[in-house]
C-alpha cells in the first residue's frame, strides 16, 4: 500500500489519478484528513498503517505564481523545507523508503559549448543565445544530476520558491532510503490552475523565459516505474527532453 500526501495538489491529483489506473492500493491523504505536517501525529499514522510506500507530492508553489511565495515566506519554508524533513525522519524511523517531489527550478541557464569549452550561461535571453539554441541546439546541455544547484540561497540572486526546494533537498538528502524527484514546469490538457498552458495565457504578467517543461502525466508514470523497478534511490531530473521560450509556447 502507498500514501500519498499533497492529493488534493495538481501533482498529487495526477499521482492518485496514474495509481487508480494502475490498479495500486493506495491512501490519498490531504491536511484536512490529518496535519501531516506534525511530526507526533504522521509517525503515529506511518508506524499504524505500515505503508510499502510514501509520495510526498504537497508543498507550495504560490497563488497566482511563485511571486507569491515572496511575500509568504514563511508559509513557503514550512510547507517546501520544513515538511520533506519531517516526512523524512518519520520514513527513517519507520524503515519506509519514500519520495520526494523537488523542482527543477533550482537550475537556472544552461551549459554551453563554445570553442570547445563548456561554460555555464545563465541569461538564456540573449539574442546570440536564443539564436545559438535554435541553429545548434546540439551545443546546448540541459543539467544532470550531479550538478549543484546554481539557483538557490547558496547562489544568489534566486526566488524564494526555488530556495526553499533546494533547501529542502540539502536537509533530506541520503535521509534514509529515498527518491528525489525533479520535475520541470507542469502541464498537461487539463484546465488548472497550476498547469503552466494555462497560467502563461491567464495571468497578466507571464515572464519571457526558456523553460525545460513536464507532462504531468509523463513524470508521475516515471517516478512510479522508478520505484516498481526497483531503480537505485537518489536525486532524478525528469523533466521531458528539449527547452521551449514562452512565446513560443503562447503561439502553441
Amino acid at each position: 500500500m502507498i500514501l500519498l500526501l499533497g492529493a488534493s495538489g495538481y501533482v498529487g491529483q495526477a499521482f492518485a489519478r496514474e495509481l487508480r489506473r494502475r490498479g495500486s492500493c493506495f491512501i490519498p491523504l490531504t491536511r484536512k484528513a490529518i496535519d501531516y505536517t506534525n511530526f507526533d501525529l504522521l509517525f503515529d499514522y506511518v508506524r499504524r498503517i505500515q505503508p510499502e510506500f510514501l509520495i510526498n507530492a504537497a508543498g507550495m508553489t504560490g497563488t497566482p505564481n511563485v511571486d507569491a511565495c515572496e511575500v509568504a515566506r514563511e508559509e513557503t519554508l514550512a510547507a517546501n523545507t520544513l515538511l520533506p524533513q519531517t516526512v523524512a525522519r518519520v520514513c527513517l524511523m519507520n524503515n519506509t523508503p519514500w519520495g520526494h517531489v523537488s523542482s527543477g527550478c533550482i537550475y537556472a541557464g544552461a551549459k554551453i559549448v563554445e570553442n570547445g569549452r563548456m561554460r555555464l550561461e545563465k541569461n538564456l535571453n540573449q539574442p546570440e543565445v536564443r539564436r545559438l539554441m535554435a541553429e545548434h541546439p546540439e551545443r546546448v546541455f540541459g543539467f544532470n544530476e550531479l550538478d549543484q544547484p546554481n539557483f538557490s540561497f547558496r547562489h544568489r540572486p534566486c526566488s524564494f520558491y526555488s530556495g526553499s526546494k533546494a533547501l529542502a533537498e540539502e536537509t533530506i538528502l541520503e535521509t534514509g532510503p529515498s527518491y528525489i524527484w525533479r520535475p520541470g514546469m507542469p502541464f498537461n490538457g487539463r484546465e488548472e490552475s497550476r498547469n503552466f498552458l494555462c497560467r502563461i495565457q491567464k495571468h497578466s504578467k507571464v515572464y519571457n523565459g526558456v523553460h525545460p517543461l513536464s507532462h504531468v502525466e509523463d513524470f508521475v508514470r516515471a517516478c512510479l516505474d522508478l520505484w516498481k523497478r526497483h531503480a537505485p534511490f537518489g536525486v532524478y531530473n525528469m523533466s521531458n527532453p528539449g527547452v521551449m521560450p514562452t512565446p513560443q509556447i503562447d503561439m502553441l
